[in-house]
């Protein structure tokens, strides 16, 4: 079956079979510590995986997609955004599992950074398979293969020092598994003997605690990290597993667990590559849970819609660092979707063949689908486009009334239809908040009430710079000549013509009497294109404004 080209996830797919060749099921694999906020950055390879599985599923292959929590790591470190930082302390060097939730919601610490994750993802249209790791060592799944590494714990501890310089080599006895002690539930302990089949003995560092563990029934017995990825790839024979690019520096973790899969567990490693960092615009460096300098995916659902949101990694190679941004960016992230938008659709032309089909591609894996696939354009409606610009200031003239908004906006509009409103509503909600939260301040604004500045508190009206005598005598021009006839004008073009027209009659510039407009109905010296903002707002309301010019 022919693969789709051009498309990195498309690339990945084809190198999946290349590698792997025909199979009837591909596993796909994605995991993380919920050690802290579960951030965008960590969502980078989350939806890195998620479309290189809808690559493989769009040519027909049955697809595995697990993501693993690895809530049976050790707590180190509290991190900086966290609530109740003293009670947290006293569980330092337990697993995350066993650390209770500081906003007492959830069963544990860990628990609640999944469920942020599990609820946040299908927004986006993404369903994979979880696997929780506490669950799994807790009840001995992984008993063979923690007695596997104990057998060739020489070789492992060959394989990891083939990767180190001499200051960094193993010293000494060295085990590839450590314990959480049975009383206090702390890592703090040391391995004392293995007898060879299922006993390990250790003792408690912290306690005292000495005691011999039966590994086919003990709870607290965990692989050492380099060697615990590589012995699940094995045990959920993973054959695609992209990873950070700290990991995939040479040398390191990858490579090492690369060695490890073959020569201990007898498994060819996953298919990969390397994905980069991501920043927030204006924060210096990559994101840090434990600093507690994140930003999550529900923080972003709030600017960018779920499409959006997919339109942001699907339209970047994953080995190319970019950043989030929340400032005036966002407009024009959105109008590069909207453009790439009307070309999958061929309202717009692409400047060649190559173009088209790399946009479309695009496109397709940005849409959401409810069933793990890439949705068929040609079962949807073609989209009713209004620019988040736009759209922003349509909002801010219903006063923050979404509803209202498209109301109004669909009264002049007979080609929006019902079943393009879902879309709509979903960008104007994160048009409302970005106007609310984000967005600078010379690009918000407030239509005055009927009566403009003299309707105004005292207070209110000192905070306004004031009309000047030949600022007044334009608006009065603008209303009579332009505003009072509105209606008439069909397009922005004409209505900008016709501005342009009274401020002549006015003897001043256009400068000018955009200056004096903007005073008069929001109280500022400048705000959106005039044109298209006086053909937004109701004849009505735009005179009961100026009523007193």
């Amino acid at each position: 079956m022919k693969i789709k080209s051009g498309h990195w996830a498309d690339e990945a797919a084809a190198k999946i079979i290349y590698e792997k060749g025909e199979k009837e099921l591909y596993t796909c694999a994605s995991g993380i510590t919920p050690s802290g906020t579960v951030h965008i950055g960590n969502f980078r390879e989350i939806i890195s995986v998620e479309l290189v599985v809808r690559a493989l599923r769009d040519i027909g292959k049955n697809v595995r997609f697990i993501y693993s929590w690895d809530d049976y790591d050790v707590f180190r470190k509290v991190p900086a955004n966290m609530p109740k930082k003293d009670e947290l302390k006293k569980y330092l060097r337990f697993p995350i599992t066993m650390v209770p939730d500081p906003w007492d919601r959830d069963s544990n610490y860990a628990r609640h950074h999944e469920v942020e994750v599990e609820n946040s993802l299908p927004k986006v249209g993404i369903f994979p398979e979880f696997i929780y790791q506490a669950e799994r060592y807790r009840s001995s799944r992984y008993a063979q293969s923690i007695r596997r590494a104990l057998e060739k714990r020489d070789e492992l501890k060959t394989i990891l020092d083939k990767y180190r310089d001499e200051d960094h080599k193993i010293k000494g006895e060295w085990w590839p598994v450590s314990v959480f002690c049975e009383e206090c539930s702390r890592d703090e302990t040391e391995i004392e003997s293995w007898d060879g089949e299922w006993g390990l003995s250790y003792r408690c560092i912290n306690c005292g605690c000495i005691e011999k563990l039966n590994i086919q029934k003990a709870k607290g017995i965990k692989l050492s990290w380099r060697v615990d990825w590589p012995m699940r790839w094995e045990y959920e024979k993973v054959d695609f597993e992209p990873a950070g690019k700290e990991h995939h520096s040479s040398g390191g973790s990858f490579d090492t667990a690369r060695h490890v899969c073959k020569e201990v567990y007898n498994w060819d490693a996953p298919v990969t590559f390397r994905y980069d960092f991501i920043g927030l615009k204006g924060t210096p460096g990559k994101m840090s849970s434990s600093k507690g300098q994140v930003v999550d995916l529900s923080e972003v659902l709030r600017v960018y819609t779920p499409e959006l949101t997919r339109y942001l990694f699907a339209g970047t190679r994953p080995n190319t660092e970019f950043t989030i941004s929340f400032d005036l960016d966002v407009i024009k992230i959105y109008e590069d979707y909207d453009k790439t938008e009307r070309i999958a659709w061929k309202i717009e032309d692409a400047k060649d063949e190559a173009s088209y089909e790399k946009e479309k591609r695009i496109y397709e894996l940005s849409q959401i689908g409810s069933d793990g696939k890439t949705p068929c354009l040609k079962d949807r409606p073609v989209p009713y486009q209004v620019p988040f610009r736009h759209l922003c200031n349509l909002i801010q003239i219903a006063d923050g009334d979404i509803e209202k908004a498209l109301m109004d906006l669909a009264s002049g509009n007979p080609g929006l239809k019902d079943e393009h409103l879902p879309a709509l509503r979903s960008r104007a909600v994160c048009a409302k908040y970005w106007v609310e939260n984000c967005a600078p301040d010379e690009f918000c604004f407030r239509l005055l009430p009927e009566g403009g500045i003299n309707s105004l508190a005292q207070g209110e009206r000192k905070k306004i710079k004031q009309l000047t005598d030949i600022e007044k005598k334009s608006v009065c021009i603008l209303r009579e000549e332009v505003i009072s006839k509105i209606e008439d004008y069909t397009d922005d073009k004409s209505c900008a013509t016709a501005i342009y027209a009274a401020a002549e009659k006015a003897g001043v510039d256009g400068k000018t009497l955009f200056a004096a407009a903007y005073k008069a109905l929001i109280g500022k010296d400048q705000g959106p294109r005039l044109a298209s903002f006086l053909r937004s707002i109701k004849k009505d309301r735009l005179l009961a404004i100026l009523k007193d010019y």
